[in-house]
């Protein structure tokens, strides 16, 4: 049984670059995304970590000093019935 003898088919040389130059596109913009959201997640985390951290602060000064709105500015003391 003879074997038949196969046609090779190619696209062209630019259209082969024009092809690998969009896949190669693609791949970075997926690695950059995935960069981003590494970074977005080690966000979030700190976020929660500074969070926690305001909760234990508030939660000092409401045991000091009761029921209290503290002013950011500068550190002024009012009853929290009185916002």
């Amino acid at each position: 049984m003879a074997k038949a003898k196969e046609l090779t088919r190619k696209i062209t040389a630019e259209e082969l670059e024009t092809l690998q130059k969009s896949v190669n596109g693609i791949n970075q913009i997926q690695m950059q995304i995935g960069g981003i959201e590494l970074q977005k997640n080690e966000m979030i985390q700190n976020l929660n970590v500074l969070r926690a951290g305001l909760q234990e602060q508030q939660a000092k000064l409401t045991e000091t000093y009761g029921d209290v709105n503290v002013s950011l500015a500068d550190g002024t003391i009012t009853d929290a019935d009185n916002s």
